[in-house]
């Protein structure tokens, strides 16, 4: 038995010692053991079982190609129904697999082997507060493989992945597409659902679980016609899910597909796993990732996806929206949650405007409805860890580490956080050692089950995506039901009002209180104070206060405010607003026309004729009209224009300013520095994010609500402050 113990031959062929010694004394034995036991000692079964001499003689004469084509006949509804569909989350009902399969990409080194260290990793993003890339967080350089092309190029394939990357899409199309003779054309595809296979009665072993599929396929000969295409090299075998088998299953089903691998080597083989759920290495396997989707392959999905549904008018809607919402955009380089997107956008052609909502949902996908809905049933680490307690682990992570502006953290840190939450556990152990064993595990569970914390680098971590970390963050805040604590929480939150990288944890944390009123509040008293003691900037606001005042409009008087004090040319302008006479005056006074640049502004913004049509003071229209006449012919060579504007720019613009100042009480010389620059840039991103705070589905009192809008972009002076 080539120096293997009997106790090694049963285990690895899942035989009864009774049923081994049989074999020995050659005995009858059912068909499926006995192939098994060959399997285990590497003996060709078809050499020593006694097969009927037509039957062989039928088989040993068929040429290899017609039988590929038999079988690959034969197993077409099987395969079909096992991989030509797909029914995801809440999907009313399955669609063609075919119909909204999107090329995987793969990236042949694995993304959390890489030895990068924590500052090579942030070279990707700028996490300056007014330049704060949050896709840079995500930035994979390393270049992207057709996932075809890496089958075809490696025998033997382990592919990993985070949850709901697509791994097992992937390896059903190429079995769709191997029996259609479209991909490994010589092959013939043998699917295994892994979990399927380890919970099979008795415990068979790989090749007899396949006898039975071709058997249940009415191939004749089963067991002959399987070996033929097994010795020869013609299987395509598709092992998929390891991560799902269970801990008791898991080490009869590694060492069953070393054994079936070592023997039947001439066969490609493509294995499935989850990234960190098994740490096992099958030593002949290459090991590869699924990327995430790009743009392309997001935009390909949500025009397949929309097609299916006949909402031809929903995908450029969708890409539109995405690209205006990078934190939703964010969450669709992941195919479950792109799927959970377009579900939730098929409803009613947007996305929900409650974005905690949302988000909570896309982390209860992750957390507990993809294994749920699929009846997988994975390995606690910790029994009372439950997913209502690992959402309060990951919301004490979020908070910790981003605060810290750690979107990146070291293994022993993330460890350290958990072993801070995991002790007061019921069943935590009490010595420090066990306890960071324990940590180490849990932190692994995370990322293999949930994916929601991923390796970046070798021992470096990271939220999966940055708006789960804001998310998380939002949550801990609202969260908190000591009021002593959740005030001061709220306080310290309220001073990050100025720096854009709390954008998202302002807005989710708005929605998520009940009342959101005090964090209104402070965030109004911060922005107020920010300017106090800037005397010129005051009598800015003084300024914008009275012109505000002094105008007749439709909009609320906190929207006319915010117009006049973005009119400095320093700030962006609202083109959109109704008070179109301020607005095209004030473009003509801020650009330099002697520039080729605002030379072709010129010819694309509205020119004075659009100031003159809404122009109903009769003496401004005249003068308006006057310095019309003056302007250079639009037709004019281009540097005939400059030279006017360099001559006569000056004195054109100052007569236009002085008008302006005149009769509408715009166009100020107000100098400001640089400085006094930034901090009216400031204070106006504050300003219109505690106004989007205000629009967004926060619950906040009447009182409350009128109270802030009615004192937007106020002077200091005219606040209630004590």
């Amino acid at each position: 038995m080539s120096g293997k113990t009997k106790e090694y031959i049963t285990g690895a062929s899942g035989c009864s010692r009774p049923t081994f010694d049989k074999f020995l004394g050659g005995k009858n034995i059912d068909k499926q053991k006995f192939i098994a036991i060959c399997e285990a000692l590497k003996l060709k079964w078809t050499d020593i079982a006694e097969i009927e001499s037509s039957d062989r003689i039928q088989l040993q004469g068929k040429v290899i190609n017609e039988l590929v084509e038999e079988i690959r006949e034969s197993i077409e509804d099987s395969l079909e129904k096992e991989c030509g569909t797909m029914r995801v989350l809440d999907m009313s009902r399955p669609i063609e697999l075919n119909d909204i399969y999107t090329q995987v990409n793969i990236l042949e080194k694995i993304i959390g082997r890489r030895g990068f260290n924590l500052d090579e990793l942030f070279q990707n993003c700028n996490l300056e507060k007014d330049e704060f890339d949050r896709f840079g967080l995500n930035k994979i350089t390393q270049e992207r493989v057709l996932g075809l092309d890496a089958v075809n190029e490696h025998d033997k394939l382990m592919i990993l992945g985070k949850p709901g990357v697509g791994k097992t899409t992937f390896l059903k199309y190429l079995a769709i597409q191997c029996n259609r003779g479209e991909f490994a054309a010589t092959k013939i595809p043998i699917f295994i659902p892994l979990k399927k296979y380890a919970e099979t009665e008795n415990s068979p072993y790989l090749s007899s679980y396949m006898i039975k599929w071709f058997e249940d396929c009415k191939i004749t000969n089963a067991s002959e016609k399987l070996e033929r295409i097994l010795t020869e090299g013609r299987g395509l075998i598709l092992l998929d899910g390891l991560d799902e088998v269970r801990e008791e299953d898991s080490e009869r089903v590694i060492r069953n597909i070393e054994s079936f691998y070592s023997r039947y080597d001439k066969n490609k083989f493509a294995v499935t796993c989850r990234i960190a759920a098994k740490e096992y290495t099958f030593t002949q396997f290459t090991e590869v990732e699924v990327a995430d989707f790009d743009d392309e392959q997001i935009k390909t999905f949500v025009n397949s996806w929309f097609k299916i549904k006949q909402l031809t008018d929903y995908p450029k809607h969708f890409l539109e929206q995405i690209e205006n919402n990078p934190t939703i955009k964010e969450l669709g380089n992941n195919p479950l949650l792109l799927t959970l997107l377009c579900l939730e956008f098929e409803d009613s052609g947007n996305f929900p405007s409650d974005r905690a909502d949302l988000y909570a949902r896309a982390t209860n996908t992750l957390l507990r409805k993809w294994d749920n809905k699929r009846n997988i049933y994975r390995d606690q680490v910790y029994k009372e860890l439950t997913p209502k307690r690992k959402e309060g682990l990951l919301s004490q992570i979020a908070f910790k580490t981003f605060d810290k502006k750690e979107y990146f953290f070291k293994q022993r840190t993330i460890e350290s956080y958990i072993g801070e939450y995991i002790c007061n556990l019921h069943t935590a152990p009490k010595e420090q050692t066990d306890l960071d064993i324990d940590s180490q595990a849990v932190l692994k569970s995370i990322e293999a089950q949930h994916g929601l914390l991923v390796e970046r680098a070798r021992g470096i971590y990271s939220f999966s995506h940055l708006i789960f970390q804001e998310y998380f963050t939002a949550r801990k805040i609202a969260s908190i039901s000591n009021p002593k604590e959740l005030e001061t929480a709220l306080i310290d939150l309220a001073d990050h009002v100025f720096e854009k990288r709390w954008k998202e944890v302002f807005l989710l944390t708005a929605t998520l209180l009940e009342p959101a009123d005090r964090l209104l509040s402070l965030m109004k008293r911060n922005i107020d104070q920010f300017l106090a003691n800037e005397t010129r900037l005051q009598e800015y606001l003084v300024w914008v206060r009275d012109k505000s005042n002094s105008v007749e409009a439709d909009q609320k008087i906190a929207a006319i405010r915010e117009f006049y004090y973005s009119l400095h040319p320093s700030l962006d302008h609202d083109r959109n607003f109704s008070l179109y006479l301020d607005l095209y005056l004030s473009l003509y006074l801020s650009c330099d026309f002697s520039q080729d640049i605002n030379l072709k502004l010129l010819d694309l913004s509205p020119d004075l004729n659009s100031a003159i049509k809404h122009c109903l003071d009769r003496k401004l229209r005249e003068i308006l009209q006057q310095l019309q006449q003056q302007l250079p012919d639009r037709d004019l060579d281009r540097e005939i224009k400059k030279q006017w504007w360099k001559n006569n720019g000056a004195t054109w613009k100052n007569e236009l300013r002085q008008a302006m100042i005149k009769y509408r009480n715009i166009g100020h010389e107000w100098n400001f520095n640089q400085q006094q620059i930034e901090l009216l840039k400031q204070y106006l991103t504050a300003n219109k994010l505690l106004m989007e705070c205000l629009n967004s589905e926060c619950y906040v009192s009447r009182e409350v609500r009128e109270e802030i809008e009615d004192s937007l972009f106020l002077p200091f002076a005219d606040l209630n402050y004590d």
